[in-house]
């Protein structure tokens, strides 16, 4: 780590709304963790008590003060997995894995964390890999979803699995579908939304299969750009009730055909999904 580095970090963030979640999300994107000497830097740069930086930096999910792996599998321990046979999912991932809770394998590789909740209670047990979400996991898929991690996951497999599905989804104030069936994003109609930020405004295409992150827009986003959402159609504003869990931006929230919520997160590169089913 060089001090320097972190330094212009910071001044990069200086004045920014929300100035110290860019900032440590920059130096995680970066070194792949949060150091020790990198938290002091940003306490006695921004003046900021080491104690609130730390508490940012324990409190977000995506935050981690240890190196973590290339990839990282959370299992969600929550009520609804749990009476589904969640711990024994998680116990097959540390077999496998050879780590515990809170760990990442000597190579590098993987990082195993188990989660309260994953926000998708309908389809548990629920397992996320590097934002993927698996869901009805049993036991003797574990040993394939962590194969398919290490050699890379396609388009044709993501097709092909069951446990990956599509959405259809519509803007939850005037009940338009926002699908596109003319622009395809991962082989399905895709998501078309209107966006702004940074006085630039245009339209954005997000991929309707669950658990895909993939995105095209008119212009170019910024990393961690926090991104308002419109309506194509009624124009307003898509914001849902919540919060994101990662990384405290706003969510996004649209209607799901058939019955339920999608959310997702406002900030760019944020991985942070809600799905509730009815």
């Amino acid at each position: 780590m060089k001090t320097l580095d972190v330094q212009n970090i910071v001044k990069k963030h200086a004045g920014n709304a929300g100035g110290l979640l860019g900032i440590l999300q920059e130096i995680q994107v970066r070194y792949g963790y949060l150091p020790q000497e990198a938290l002091r830097i940003v306490s006695e740069s921004i003046g900021y008590p080491l104690v609130d930086v730390y508490g940012v930096a324990t409190f977000y999910r995506s935050f981690s003060l240890e190196p973590r792996g290339k990839h990282l599998c959370s299992v969600c321990l929550g009520t609804a997995c749990h009476v589904r046979g969640a711990p024994k999912i998680y116990r097959e991932f540390k077999n496998h894995l050879g780590i515990e809770a809170g760990q990442t394998t000597p190579d590098r590789e993987f990082t195993l964390e188990t989660v309260n909740c994953l926000g998708a209670c309908a389809l548990g047990p629920v397992v996320v890999v590097d934002g993927r979400y698996f869901p009805s996991v049993n036991s003797t898929q574990v040993e394939e979803i962590i194969e398919q991690t290490r050699h890379g996951f396609d388009v044709e497999l993501i097709r092909g699995d069951e446990r990956v599905f599509p959405v259809e989804v519509s803007c939850h104030r005037c009940n338009h579908s926002l699908m596109d069936p003319g622009y395809l994003l991962d082989g399905y109609p895709s998501i078309r939304v209107t966006v702004s930020f940074r006085r630039k405004h245009g339209w954005l295409r997000l991929s309707s299969l669950y658990g895909s992150h993939r995105v095209e827009s008119e212009y170019e986003i910024p990393l961690n750009e926090v991104v308002s959402f419109f309506c194509p159609h009624c124009h307003a504003e898509l914001t849902g009730p919540t919060v994101c869990a990662v990384c405290g931006a706003a969510m996004v929230q649209m209607i799901v055909r058939g019955g339920g919520t999608v959310q997702i997160c406002s900030r760019h590169g944020c991985k942070g999904h809600l799905l509730d089913v009815a």
